[in-house]
This record gives structure tokens, sequence and C-alpha cells, in this order.
């Protein structure tokens, strides 16, 4: 059963110890929201992104996807991840299909995804839960989602199930920052990101964030979109969290507003979370920085061996799996 907490007055449900281990603070989105103002020197950034990445992506050709196997079964006391590219991924938790923010767009607007999809929606097995992060384009696709949907629940932050409502989802739940929905054994949090949540530029009433998503046995966190900011340390006080998936790439921002980690910080907040592995996203699939499309996979991997971490970080391919 899903648990709504928007469902009835007086937050029935919540009311419990195990409920209550979440607060429900107001507010923590809107002082994390970046505003959407760009910095100083904008035009210049802009002119270099158009001529350096988004130029020279359209001429080029669109790489052919990859081929992994079947898709891995997790046992309940395993987590499986499967990359979709960007970030999208299918997981199982608790033995529970699960498919966040996917995309199988091969355009936004002038923007051209670099290769194929690897796994496309008719590969994946039937998908008991969605979970979307935030509005943008990039997470929040629509044709994607009614790909998948098929009358089963869809979590969202508050504000953004309006948009979700015509794809066929069995059951629209809208999460404020700390609060949790709960699906058979699972329980689903959403977590504080430093970031926007506006799909268009007058909705800036949406919320966004990421997901900890638990089972008895293990803890899953999407971190969504972010940049650096001191709530991953609250995060890890929460959860005791098995595996992250943490955006790397498009830190190099055309506005110059610091809405991404770059993979420096990604593994600072990787650290900061407590987590035991970590596996990076929001790269090589959207050239939506200005950086090299290359370039936060191979900084990555330099960092995590400085710091000695590479046996805890895995840089999967676009529709490869693992199993933790």
């Amino acid at each position: 059963m899903l648990f709504d907490p928007a469902s009835s007055s007086g937050g029935a449900g919540l009311s419990s110890p195990r409920r209550r281990r979440f607060s429900l603070r107001r507010g923590t989105a809107d002082a994390n929201r970046i505003g959407l103002l760009p910095t100083e020197g904008w035009r210049k950034r802009n002119m270099q992104f158009l001529n350096e990445v988004l130029i020279p992506t359209l001429l080029a050709p669109r790489k052919p996807g990859e081929n992994f196997g079947l898709l891995p079964v997790a046992t309940l006391d395993e987590i499986a991840v499967t990359w979709l590219g960007h970030a999208g991924f299918f997981v199982q938790v608790g033995g529970i299909n699960i498919a966040i923010d996917p995309n199988w767009a091969l355009w936004h607007g002038p923007v051209k995804r670099v290769r194929h999809p690897s796994v496309w929606a008719h590969d994946l097995p039937p998908i008991d839960l969605v979970l979307v992060t935030h509005a943008h384009y990039d997470h929040l696709h629509l044709p994607s989602l009614r790909k998948l949907a098929a009358a089963q629940p869809i979590i969202v932050p508050v504000g953004v199930g309006s948009l979700v409502k015509n794809c066929g989802f069995g059951r629209i739940v809208e999460l404020k920052t700390w609060q949790s929905a709960s699906f058979q054994d699972l329980r689903i949090t959403l977590t504080p990101a430093r970031h926007w949540g506006a799909r268009m530029i007058h909705d800036t009433h949406r919320q966004f964030g990421g997901f900890l998503i638990k089972s008895p046995d293990r803890c899953l966190y999407h971190c969504g979109d972010s940049a650096m900011f001191d709530g991953f340390q609250e995060i890890g006080k929460r959860a005791s969290i098995d595996l992250a998936l943490m955006p790397i790439g498009a830190y190099d921002a055309p506005s110059g507003r610091p809405v991404h980690m770059n993979p420096e910080e990604a593994l600072d907040a990787f650290e900061m979370l407590g987590a035991n592995s970590m596996v990076p996203m929001h790269h090589d699939t959207f050239p939506l920085g200005g950086e090299p499309i290359h370039e936060p996979a191979e900084r990555l991997v330099k960092a995590a061996i400085e710091r000695q971490m590479e046996h805890r970080v895995r840089l999967l391919r676009e529709g490869e799996s693992a199993i933790y």
C-alpha cells in the first residue's frame, strides 16, 4: 500500500513513532533554491557553449548503444542498478522494480543525446513504482514516463504532480522535503538538494530534491540534481546509505549559476553522506555544460584514485548494471 501524506487531514500516518523519524520542516526547499538570474559574463559563456559544445555535438554522429545482456535480478537483501543514461536508473530494492528519472529522449530542443540508449523502456521488466526528482525536462520527460506508465504509482516533489497527471499512472503522491511514503516494504523519503525546480520561468513553486529508498535490508540514495551544500551531512545522519547515485556533470553552466557539482565536489558529498559505494550519473549523455562531455568521468576517476576511493566508486557505462 502506498502511503500518501497529503491524502488525509492532520497528517494521518505521520503520528506514529516510525513515521515521525523524518521531520517535516517547512521552507527547506526555499532555503536551498538557486535563483534564476545568470551571473556576469553569461553572454560570453553561452557563445562558448554554442561554438565549442553544442554545434560540434550536432555535427557528430550519434554513437550506438551497447548490449550488456540480460538485466540482473537482485535478491531481497541486494540493490541492483542499471544506468539508463543521464540521471535515469532502473533499480531493484527489496524486490521492487523502480524507475527513477527515466529519459529516452534523443533530443532536448537543440541539445542532442550523444548516443542511442542501450536499454529502452521495452527492455525493462514491469515497473512497480516510478520516482521523479524534479520538473526539469531532462529529468521529467513526459514521453518516457508514458512508455512506463501502467497504472502504478508515481512519487514526485510537491508542485510536480500536475505535470504527470495525464501520463497513465494510477496514483500520484507529492512529497515535501523530509516527507515519506511507503510502498510495500519500502520507505521513500524526499531529501533536500541545492538546486531549483521550475519547468518554466513562472512556476518556481515546484519543489525538487533527491530520494532515500529504504528496504528492511538496504538503502539507496538518488541525489537528483544538486550543487554542493551542507545538507548532505544531514541526509547521511538520517540514513545508513549502501549506494549513492551522484551527479558529476554540467558543472560549467553557461549561465554561471552554481546548480551542479563537479566530480571532486560529488566525491566530497559522497563522503559527507557516509555512503558505502557510489555510482555517478548526469554525465556523458546530454551536453548541458560548457565542459567537454568526456571530462566529468575522467576527473572523477582521477580524483577517486588520488583519494584512494576507487574501490568504492564504480563508473557504469550507459546500459550497464551492477549489484550491491
